[in-house]
């Protein structure tokens, strides 16, 4: 096998996987949810409001984000739908990074977890 149908191997492995399935599923669910939708657009527009203000100088970056944190917890605390897609993209998001960690470990030599920056300190990455 060649490096190329290992890729495509390993994207069907991740394709399938328990923590891909589980996101689409609940994906889905977000999407046919009604309320959720109608909440992600009012999500959204506080979003778009906040950018507004803060690029006309009426609020600091630091109150955006503040108040953006604010709408993300309202949003999730109203919908079970948008919590479910989310602790499910969580999920598979810590699949993909782990997938990327390994991979740059064997591309790169060093372990992304090691906090050293010269392994000839530590007798290197394992």
């Amino acid at each position: 096998m060649n490096i190329f149908e290992k890729t495509r191997e390993l994207g069907e492995m991740i394709q399938n996987s328990d923590e891909m399935k589980k996101a689409k599923a609940a994906e889905i669910a977000q999407a046919a949810d009604e309320t959720a939708q109608t909440l992600m657009k009012e999500y959204n527009l506080t979003r778009l409001n906040l950018a507004r203000d803060m690029q006309n100088g009426k609020i600091t970056k630091e109150e955006a984000v503040k108040k953006n944190d604010e709408a993300f917890e309202e949003l999730c605390q109203k919908s079970e739908s948008i919590r479910n897609f989310i602790e499910a993209k969580k999920e598979f998001d810590a699949v993909v990074n782990q997938i990327n960690q390994i991979l740059n470990y064997y591309i790169t030599g060093h372990d992304p977890s090691c906090s050293c920056s010269d392994c000839s300190t530590c007798g290197g990455c394992h």
